[in-house]
């Protein structure tokens, strides 16, 4: 009767502020509408003890009971994603526990690869069944908006390439490289030696296997390897969906280290996702909590004013910034997509839990972006204190046509 009370209180509570398409049904058989019309999400509440992540709705705590199977959800995983937000927003204070609180994390070269293994190494069938053909896992590129998932994460691939003006036999170095399309393509379509280093051996494995497949063995090497650990300069270095894995108290070793390995005249792009929170806090409502606990383990999100002043401060200078956060919208959108419509073979590769944990970050993501809470930014830069007549005039070779495969010298 206590909890039933309480949350009548706060149903007409949401009731004042807002009509959410959301149906409630509790154990008992007792239904409450959110709304006049007809619900498009149905939460199930199993039992009483349940309601404790309700009345307090932040976003670690609705995700938390859907993830355990505290509570069962039905309605599109888009509608339920909005609904969730709408009732974090109208219950929650926003500068109370769930604003944006800035959580630091003390990271080393163990804790790193653990959170990084327990993050990718999930297997390789998982994430073949909802990433595009070649497995790139970060935010697409899309010039027109109407492409296929493939298309995009391909003209990702090359608007990267031709923005770091890569050149045939120069030495390029990617870290975290994923399942390696990048490399590949820096050596097949524009005649690159390269390197990519990771530190999840799902991908290391598959990575090179795929490597060695398309016979490029002899241009691209695949190392299981911390950039802390690499020796040696590089014409060009790039890191894509990597350095949220870095730490906010470490970037000045990143980007130092990033500065040691590139050769006096090369180039470097830094591809990642930012908060937009200058305070460099987490997703509001507590969405940052959820992701700590669930997906990224020890992940840090800087604004991109601190990213910024930390690659000048460590002897990198800037010369070209953009902000891709439509695009990550669109990537992840696409990707929820994908990963329902494989739910079922996502259901034979991994248990319940996983399967809850990695629908609703999906789709969450897509939210963030959309929300302007978390962006996606490339920053192309070079060693400070070179001659203004070495950087190009304009951004008009960019966006020059992707080059055609190249006879490997």
């Amino acid at each position: 009767m206590f909890w039933e009370k309480k949350l009548e209180q706060w149903i007409a509570q949401i009731r004042r502020n807002s009509a959410l398409p959301l149906r409630l049904q509790l154990w008992n058989g007792r239904q409450f509408d959110f709304g006049e019309h007809a619900p498009s999400v149905t939460v199930h509440v199993p039992r009483a003890s349940a309601l404790s992540y309700l009345l307090t709705p932040s976003l670690s705590n609705l995700g938390t009971a859907y993830v355990e199977g505290k509570i069962e959800v039905e309605g599109r995983i888009n509608e339920i994603i909005a609904v969730g937000n709408a009732l974090a927003a109208h219950s929650l204070k926003a500068d109370g526990r769930f604003a944006r609180l800035a959580r630091r994390t003390r990271h080393s070269k163990e804790k790193d690869a653990e959170a990084i293994r327990y993050h990718y190494d999930v297997s390789n069938a998982f994430y073949q069944l909802w990433l595009d053909p070649a497995m790139v896992y970060s935010c697409a590129y899309f010039e027109n908006g109407d492409e296929d998932l493939a298309l995009a994460q391909q003209q990702k691939i090359d608007h990267i390439l031709t923005k770091i003006q890569l050149r045939p036999n120069q030495t390029l170095l990617d870290i975290g490289c994923g399942w390696g399309a990048l490399v590949m393509r820096a050596a097949q379509h524009y005649g690159a030696r390269c390197v990519g280093i990771t530190l999840s051996e799902r991908q290391y494995e598959l990575a090179t296997e795929r490597v060695a497949r398309a016979g490029l063995a002899q241009r691209v090497e695949i190392r299981l390897q911390d950039y802390r650990e690499v020796s040696g300069t590089f014409d060009r270095i790039t890191s894509v969906g990597m350095f949220e894995h870095v730490g906010l108290t470490n970037l000045p070793m990143y980007f130092s280290r990033m500065r040691e390995m590139l050769a006096a005249d090369g180039l470097a792009m830094n591809h990642g996702i930012t908060t937009t929170d200058p305070g460099n806090g987490e997703s509001p409502f507590g969405g940052g909590e959820f992701i700590e606990k669930y997906v990224f383990p020890h992940g840090e999100l800087p604004h991109i004013s601190l990213v910024l002043k930390t690659m000048q401060e460590n002897g990198l200078e800037a010369f070209d910034v953009e902000n891709l956060r439509r695009h990550y919208a669109r990537t992840c959108s696409l990707w929820a997509e994908n990963f329902e419509r494989a739910a079922d073979a996502i259901k034979q590769v991994v248990d319940d839990r996983r399967f809850r944990i990695w629908r609703v970050y999906l789709a969450g993501c897509a939210y963030a972006f959309e929300q302007d809470w978390v962006a996606l930014h490339q920053v192309v830069c070079t060693h400070a204190g070179r001659a203004a007549s070495t950087l190009p005039w304009s951004r008009r070779y960019m966006y020059q046509r992707s080059p055609q495969p190249l006879t490997p010298a």
